[in-house]
């Protein structure tokens, strides 16, 4: 009912949302002398700034067409190299014409970074990637919308997950290096210790957890707490709702992605208030830069997915309430999931010293259970200020971290060439 009556206040403003729109348009038009104005100025500003708040935020646009290396150019073509109805792998591909020119010999070393399933699209790794473009064959998961998958298509739930992470690994492979963005830690950790128990040869090289509820029990944040203090029925009574017409997912119980995001700006409602009245304001001023900044931040944080009722009560049920990964009682297919199993491949995390998603330990917690691992093949790293977006994303993020990802990755493609040449 909840998702008919969002859907219904969304096309009900539509008429309202149009003379914002017309209102916006007459008091921005060169052709209006009094444009500029401080009535004009007001009136295009609250016109504007209604506008946005009722619109709706489709999928972002990755707006990656090339990335400079060494001060050259080199065009970049994102490509589907694998898909299910559930998730699109996608490889940024160089052009190797370019990369040759940018003194880019011989293969780099290849790269999955795992984007999370918990409500936003996977451009908001943009930065992240545009950080691993110069020295990486990218590729990332994109995760469809719920609500866009026909009921036909069947399930998508946890175990779901950790299959399409081994999948997408077997193909960007052999010996890729992964990389967990938030969310995606617990299944991908199990996905490599299946992957170890195995002997699989497509298991990668190192793994690098950034900001991840690996063990959810440490330095438990809002979020953690809120999944602890509400009974499993409660989050499958109030947090799940059926998708509605048109979609084409219409009738499949989802996790709204609207749901999730009310959740997320609860926690900062003021902060986000103040950036709208700052919005606002530069409108006014006719501050065109700051303005754009503000609406290239928005056009993604407001851009949500919906997710699987099952994969979302299974998250909550494993992870942050039952915390099955970590202490041992974590079931895929009839196996016993043991990260113990792991011997071979480098472990990386990394956490931020203000993050209030995923507290300090919850990350780290990855290095205890991979209790076989030796000493020299993990590495642990803690950015100081930055909270839970800065840990893959903005200026710390590229000058500080990143760095740090890139020499482990590199010291563990060189481990993996070494051992291959050896045997």
């Amino acid at each position: 009912m909840l998702y008919t009556l969002h859907e219904t206040s969304y096309y009900g403003a539509a008429p309202l949302r149009l003379t914002a729109q017309l209102t916006r348009d007459f008091w921005s038009s060169p052709l209006n002398p009094a444009r500029h104005s401080d009535l004009g100025r007001r009136l295009f500003a609250t016109a504007d700034l209604f506008s946005n708040i009722t619109r709706r935020y489709r999928r972002p646009d990755w707006g990656i067409d090339s990335v400079t290396i060494g001060g050259h150019d080199v065009p970049v073509t994102r490509k589907t190299v694998w898909s299910s109805p559930w998730v699109k792998l996608t490889h940024f591909s160089r052009d190797a014409d370019a990369l040759r020119r940018a003194g880019r010999r011989g293969p780099q070393p290849s790269v999955l970074i795992v984007a999370p399933l918990s409500g936003h699209y996977a451009t908001l790794l943009r930065g992240t990637v545009q950080a691993f473009l110069p020295d990486h064959e990218v590729y990332i998961t994109e995760w469809e919308n719920a609500r866009s998958v026909p009921v036909l298509e069947g399930r998508f739930d946890f175990h779901d997950f950790i299959d399409h992470v081994r999948q997408m690994l077997q193909v960007v492979g052999p010996r890729a290096h992964v990389v967990a963005v938030c969310q995606p830690g617990p299944p991908v950790l199990a996905a490599v210790s299946l992957m170890a128990q195995e002997g699989d040869e497509s298991r990668p090289a190192s793994m690098t957890y950034m900001g991840s509820p690996i063990d959810a029990r440490h330095s438990p944040t809002v979020t953690n707490q809120l999944a602890e203090e509400r009974p499993f029925a409660w989050f499958a009574s109030n947090m799940i709702y059926t998708a509605p017409p048109p979609y084409p997912g219409m009738g499949r119980r989802v996790y709204p992605g609207f749901v999730q995001l009310y959740s997320f700006m609860s926690m900062n409602l003021d902060r986000h208030k103040e950036a709208h009245l700052k919005y606002l304001d530069h409108l006014m001023a006719d501050d065109g830069d700051s303005a754009d900044k503000h609406l290239e931040f928005y056009d993604e944080y407001l851009s949500v997915l919906d997710l699987t009722e099952e994969f979302y009560l299974q998250t909550v049920d494993y992870v942050f309430q039952r915390y099955l990964l970590p202490k041992g009682e974590l079931v895929h297919r009839g196996r016993l999931v043991d990260p113990g199993q792991i011997t071979d491949v480098g472990l990386l995390t990394v956490e931020g010293e203000n993050d209030d998603i995923s507290g300090i330990g919850q990350t780290q917690a990855a290095h205890d259970l991979c209790a076989n691992l030796p000493g020299e093949l993990k590495a642990d790293y803690i950015q100081p200020h930055v909270g839970h977006y800065g840990v893959f994303n903005g200026r710390r993020f590229r000058e500080e971290i990143y760095p740090r990802v890139r020499e482990f990755i590199a010291l563990h493609e060189r481990r993996f060439h070494k051992a291959a040449d050896v045997s």
